[in-house]
């Protein structure tokens, strides 16, 4: 059977690493720090995706204004105490390895920065696999399919040759918003059942099933 996609795109929070508890409790420590309304774990997790400052507004939309860059820097100061020690989920090195080697471009589209994605990848050593990232600094965040076109323009690479993999709505709503092909896996930040009301393609647990997927279907 041919080849059904040439691009396979990953958000990397919560899909490629394991990283949704780290975020969340992140965002209520600064809350928390400033005495600010502290989101709930739903809330917490449901913002994993979006960029930074997209992500905290809706999290705390009550805290003044004047007070959003001190949030940021709590923030900040409380992930990135503990970044550097964040693993990826069991599975995402060899799968994604194996991907690589087959020859498929492989591209990242994640609510980071550029900054944040790079220490990640360094962290992780996963570096080298990815042909192509857009991170929310760069471009619109999610769900604008900003990320995903300009991947695509980047590696040549029709929306009917890409398909995206991400683990919350955000990403399967970007996908479909893009006019692309989307798995979404149910081990990160939003629930299956959220995740399965969007109609993704396919909805896998975690990367032993996405590996199979990709073999049977990919």
């Amino acid at each position: 059977m041919g080849r059904r996609y040439d691009l396979i795109v990953f958000d990397w929070d919560g899909t490629v690493m394991d990283s949704t508890a780290v975020i969340a409790g992140s965002i209520q420590a600064a809350c928390r720090d400033l005495g600010a309304t502290i989101p709930d774990d739903q809330t917490a997790r449901h913002v994993i995706g979006l960029g930074l400052d997209q992500a905290l507004r809706y999290a705390v939309p009550d805290l003044p204004e004047a007070m959003r860059p001190d949030l940021v820097e709590r923030y900040r100061h409380h992930f990135l105490s503990q970044d550097q020690a964040i693993p990826l989920f069991e599975g995402a090195r060899e799968t994604i390895a194996e991907l690589h080697g087959a020859g498929y471009w492989l591209g990242v589209a994640t609510g980071k920065s550029r900054a944040g994605l790079g220490r990640a990848m360094d962290s992780s050593g996963m570096q080298g696999f990815f042909h192509a990232t857009r991170t929310a600094d760069q471009t619109f965040s999610k769900p604008n399919p900003a990320m995903l076109f300009e991947l695509m323009d980047e590696l040549a690479v029709s929306a009917e040759r890409t398909l995206m993999v991400g683990d919350t709505t955000h990403d399967v709503q970007m996908a479909l918003n893009a006019g692309v092909d989307v798995v979404a896996i149910g081990h990160g930040a939003h629930p299956a059942q959220q995740l399965q009301e969007l109609n993704p393609l396919a909805l896998v647990g975690d990367f032993v099933e996405l590996r199979a997927w990709f073999k049977a279907n990919a």
